[in-house]
């Protein structure tokens, strides 16, 4: 099977010897007492069981003290991840380059070379995003789209004029027109910010919310997320056409500004998940030390996919070491500091 169950999910329906199997394969290299593999089964057993004793759950469950914060985190993933305006970006963006002075043929090609770079531009983030920590990657990306947001109403206030009662070539949406080198510049900040988009808020926004969850409530809270996403999805299809004719080129300093909120909601509330355990995650939103109802600064919170490629390489005092490190708030140092850098990333399973 190329993409093998989650050993949780196997755990929670008594396949045991099926969720070993998978840890065996993903993480221990054919050794099922791989220590890597002991500690995870014994977590996955202690989990299980738990969730046994509390198997009643409702969506009120997500609304509760201890859930509101990851909850909060999972929507809002959803939900920023539309208001970077990507998609309004992809279904509108005819009428941005019918304003940049593209028409007819030469629109549509200039449009289809943004879907051309949407999907390249995924193709790192499928390598690297593990590596790259899913902080890093939803703060880089809020940051550049903002750039280019700002750069292109720039462009437009300074550069263009409104394009009269119908618009460009009659379409009441193209209400600003910009020409010469200023048009190009507005293709180009298109291109980049689709190019910004595509390896960052794209993949993570969908990679992010399951890691959040236990797993007993992880199926009610992504679908709370999901349609969180689907909600404003459909609002924004109505809200930007009417608002490139109304209110024109501050349309981008509208989600510009959004961008600039996401990236302050992301620094102070969005944890690190990138090479935890959902029981670590656990520990990061109940950390008795942390913020009531928070849990651990997010701002605090590192990857630590290092401790688990030492695990896996059967380097247990250097775990420890890392571990230790982590424990002290030193876990950035601990990860730069270990020795064995080179090894497999950590393969994530279908949750």
């Amino acid at each position: 099977m190329p993409l093998p169950e989650s050993p949780r999910w196997l755990a929670r329906q008594d396949r045991w010897e099926d969720a070993l199997a998978v840890l065996t394969l993903v993480h221990g290299k054919g050794d099922p007492n791989s220590p890597f593999v002991v500690r995870e089964m014994a977590e996955i057993r202690e989990m299980v069981e738990f969730e046994k004793n509390n198997a009643d759950v409702s969506y009120l469950e997500l609304f509760k003290p201890h859930m509101i914060n990851r909850t909060h985190i999972g929507v809002f993933t959803q939900i920023w991840s539309q208001l970077t305006g990507m998609n309004v970006m992809m279904y509108y963006i005819t009428y941005v380059f019918l304003m940049a002075g593209l028409t007819s043929n030469a629109n549509l090609l200039a449009s289809s070379i943004q879907y051309v770079i949407n999907v390249c531009m995924t193709v790192p983030a499928l390598l690297f995003v593990d590596r790259w920590g899913r902080r890093p990657t939803l703060l880089v990306g809020a940051f550049l789209m903002m750039t280019w947001l700002f750069a292109t109403a720039g462009i437009l206030a300074g550069r263009g004029h409104w394009a009269g009662p119908d618009g460009v070539e009659n379409t009441k949406e193209a209400s600003w027109e910009v020409k010469g080198p200023a048009s190009r510049a507005v293709i180009a900040c298109s291109y980049l910010f689709v190019a910004s988009y595509a390896p960052t808020w794209g993949p993570v926004s969908w990679i992010y919310p399951p890691e959040l969850y236990p797993l007993r409530v992880r199926g009610k809270a992504v679908a709370l997320a999901t349609s969180a996403n689907w909600a404003f999805n459909f609002a924004l299809g109505y809200f930007v056409p009417p608002a490139f004719v109304n209110i024109k080129w501050q349309v981008y300093l509208v989600f510009g500004i959004f961008c600039l909120s996401m990236f302050v909601h992301v620094f102070f509330m969005f944890p690190e998940t990138a090479g935890k355990t959902l029981e670590e995650v656990v520990d990061i939103f109940e950390d008795p030390r942390g913020i009531k109802n928070v849990g651990t600064p997010a701002w605090t919170t590192r990857v630590t996919t290092r401790r688990v490629r030492l695990l896996e390489q059967n380097n247990i005092d250097e775990e420890q070491r890392v571990r230790r490190e982590m424990e002290k708030g030193g876990d950035m140092k601990a990860e730069e500091e270990s020795p064995n850098r080179s090894g497999s990333e950590t393969v994530q399973t279908k949750s």
